[in-house]
């Protein structure tokens, strides 16, 4: 059993193994896996799909690699998008989500992204600074807003997407002033006119607008 990994042109790699009996298929398909996924969680940690594909030449020689690079590849393993919007942890809040949009009149993609970069989906969240939940409330806002257990997905989700509607109605409907009050409060845009110079408050509105953008690309 011989492992190669080579490179193709326009950037793309891909590992093939090649199999010189049927006793070295099983060992081989580990090996092949194991390289592709590594390849390309650190060579292409923001692509959309990393799938696995997978197809049998001549005297049992098996090919794997991450792109069909000729006929006879068929799909082997698909891989979890980073982005996409049918994400398990999506789907499981979708219906909350898309209540709540439709509720306040709040994009439901632009609820899903600020939640994937408060919490990443998970309902028992806590950051350093005390917020909680899926939407990240700071107890202030959660006494606010009336929310008795932030824990809880229709709370949290709801009184989020109150908030944030009310950041876009004070800033007229721009995005990046609004979850830059999200995440810094309405204080810190006031004191410096726009986006704070706060790091933390940059990247993270950079991250909530790209998330948004790449849900809208593959809804």
């Amino acid at each position: 059993m011989k492992i190669y990994c080579d490179k193709l042109f326009n950037g793309i790699k891909r590992s093939e193994v090649i199999n010189r009996n049927a006793a070295g298929i099983i060992g081989a398909f580990a090996s092949a896996l194991l390289i592709s996924m590594i390849v390309l969680q650190f060579i292409y940690p923001n692509s959309a799909e990393a799938n696995i594909y997978m197809r049998r030449g001549k005297n049992g020689t098996v090919y794997f690699s991450n792109v069909p690079v000729s006929n006879g590849y068929k799909v082997f393993m698909r891989t979890a998008s980073k982005y996409k919007n049918k994400s398990s942890k999506i789907l499981k809040y979708r219906k909350l989500i898309q209540k709540a949009a439709k509720k306040y009149g709040v994009n439901s993609l632009l609820i899903s992204a600020v939640v994937r970069a408060e919490s990443g989906y998970k309902k028992s969240a806590v950051s350093d600074k005390g917020a909680e939940g899926l939407m990240q409330l700071m107890p202030a806002t959660q006494r606010m807003l009336n929310v008795s257990n932030p824990f809880n997905p229709a709370q949290n989700i709801f009184a989020g997407t109150k908030y944030l509607k009310s950041l876009l109605v004070k800033y007229n409907g721009n995005m990046p002033l609004a979850l830059a009050a999200y995440n810094a409060g309405k204080n810190a845009v006031k004191q410096y006119g726009g986006i704070p110079p706060y790091t933390q408050t940059q990247n993270y509105v950079k991250e909530v607008v790209d998330y948004y953008n790449r849900y809208k690309k593959n809804k």
